[in-house]
């Protein structure tokens, strides 16, 4: 059994010669045609051997090469499902297959992506393989599930270097995700600079150091992602979380508020897409946005607009996803943007229902739940918070009826913002884990997260656009504490994304256990959560 994640749909121990040294040398061979993705294996493989990666012009040594070839005839195709984030008409063909013998580790697919997609795979055999242990002789073949595989951080909230934006993209890649989903903007912070606008990110130098991403740097994300086969897809949240546009823009009207609304609980008033002045500083905004992305996709957000009536909200949505289609892009927003109408273009990310929010029903139900005690949640707040969300639980049917996709990031399972149970976590652990996660959600374990079935929700196969983990920084500090959250459960979110289903837990939690060691030499701090056997 290999250590690879996410694991091989097929998976043929060989005889033979064919068992090649783990500690290598090794060397990467590749023709012209696949060149870019050869520069790319060995950006991903130098933190990890260093100088057993050799150059392309030496010989290998035990036959110790990586092999990366567009000859794929035996390759069986997979069916792939979703959207493509490429913008294709159809996912691209991610098919592979890897054969480990006794010239080295071959990876083949049709497409550039593929390969990459089985080089990764070849990069986890040797990774978690003991340095002074063997590469078995075998073959693998893989496909993957969803054309859609991304996770989504918050660089609003914790802002995210480029330097450590570009880990984020290396570790997706390895674990053959697809999107990297950036929050961009929130009531905390906007941190994409545009020419129209300059004060929105004018006001944000804190001691010195910028907390943005200039157009520069963001061009330069969006080229070292598209080297991995990973599209960024920004987001602009509107019309609520808009606190940092306010600061920017302090005379726009707030949106017409329900009645008895106004005052009862703190919130940021929603922007109004039907008032000239706030229909033109937004369409300036996403002009500059969608200019300056690559990809096909800008998500507008939608979520959470607390403060607005159903009319106001339903009309600014429309508009928002009219401007970004206007400017050449399409948009993604958040499950309630159904209410506003939708079609088969639309893509709806699917997050929260009243049952998943786990909510207690009674005054006895909240004093069994530390955590929301801890907050100084009442029974009151649950009631609003209860009639606030009633509507997510039609979403789901709201899409459906209208011919549009759902993209997957249930909170129960796929909101990484969740604190670790303190069943698993260890004593050296102990003060991050209090520390760390949304402290509204129910502490669970990494079993938990890897349980999750795409199959749960009853959405019919042909509605789903993929599958998103999200990663909200409502508690971080900084990249340790990402990753922190991240890691391990990243790796469950990505098997699933890829195979269309839930791991079996006895076996995968063997396999995860062995990526420690990759994330080490990667400098990524992780929990050691005392559900998974560490080595």
């Amino acid at each position: 059994m290999t250590a690879v994640i996410p694991n091989s749909r097929t998976h043929v121990p060989t005889t033979g010669t064919g068992a090649l040294p783990a500690a290598g040398p090794w060397r990467i061979r590749a023709d012209r045609r696949l060149a870019p993705v050869a520069d790319t294996v060995r950006a991903l493989l130098a933190p990890h051997l260093g100088e057993r990666l050799l150059p392309d012009e030496a010989p290998p040594a035990h036959g110790c090469e990586i092999i990366l070839s567009l000859d794929a005839a035996d390759v069986p195709p997979g069916r792939t499902i979703g959207v493509a984030p490429d913008g294709g008409a159809e996912p691209a063909d991610e098919a592979y297959g890897l054969t480990v013998g006794a010239d080295g580790i071959t990876c083949r697919s049709r497409t550039a992506q593929g390969v990459l997609r089985a080089a990764t795979t070849a990069a986890q055999l040797l990774l978690t393989t003991p340095s002074d242990g063997i590469l078995d002789a075998q073959d693998l073949s893989d496909a993957p599930r969803y054309a859609w595989r991304g996770l989504m951080i918050d660089p609003a909230r914790c802002f995210v270097t480029p330097d450590e934006v570009r880990r984020v993209i290396d570790l997706a890649a390895l674990y053959k995700l697809n999107v990297l989903h950036l929050h961009l903007t929130d009531n905390e912070g906007w941190r994409i600079e545009l020419p129209s606008n300059p004060s929105l990110t004018g006001h944000q130098d804190a001691a010195g150091e910028r907390l943005f991403y200039t157009t520069d740097e963001y061009r330069e994300l969006q080229a070292y992602a598209a080297q991995r086969h990973v599209t960024i897809v920004p987001e602009i949240d509107l019309p609520g979380h808009c606190a940092a546009l306010r600061t920017a823009l302090p005379e726009l009207p707030p949106a017409p508020a329900p009645d008895g609304l106004a005052g009862r609980f703190p919130f940021v008033p929603p922007l109004d897409l039907t008032d000239a002045d706030t229909h033109a500083a937004v369409a300036a905004v996403l002009a500059d946005v969608c200019a300056l992305t690559e990809g096909p996709f800008v998500h507008v957000g939608g979520d959470e607009a607390v403060g607005i009536t159903d009319e106001c909200f339903a009309a600014s949505v429309r508009e928002l996803r009219n401007l970004v289609r206007k400017f050449g892009k399409r948009p993604v927003a958040w499950q309630e943007s159904s209410r506003a109408g939708i079609g088969p273009e639309d893509i709806a990310q699917f997050w929260v229902n009243v049952p998943m929010m786990d909510l207690p029903g009674t005054a006895e139900e909240l004093a069994d739940r530390p955590e929301l005690v801890a907050t100084g949640l009442t029974m009151e707040v649950v009631g609003a918070l209860t009639t606030f969300f009633a509507p997510s639980d039609q979403d789901v049917e709201r899409v459906l009826a209208g011919g549009g996709w759902l993209l997957l990031s249930p909170q129960s399972h796929l909101y990484l913002d969740r604190r670790y149970a303190p069943e698993v976590t260890p004593a050296d652990q102990a003060e991050v884990a209090a520390r760390l996660g949304f402290p509204h959600y129910r502490p669970r374990s990494v079993e938990h997260t890897a349980s999750w079935d795409p199959a749960s929700h009853g959405i019919p196969d042909e509605r789903i656009a993929g599958v998103e983990a999200t990663l909200f920084g409502e508690t971080l500090r900084g990249l340790d504490d990402l990753t922190t959250l991240l890691l391990p459960r990243l790796g469950s979110v990505a098997e699933v994304a890829w195979s269309g289903k839930a791991p079996e837990w006895s076996e995968y939690r063997t396999r995860i256990a062995q990526h420690a060691r990759l994330w080490r030499e990667r400098g990524l701090a992780h929990f050691a959560a005392q559900d998974v056997p560490w080595r």
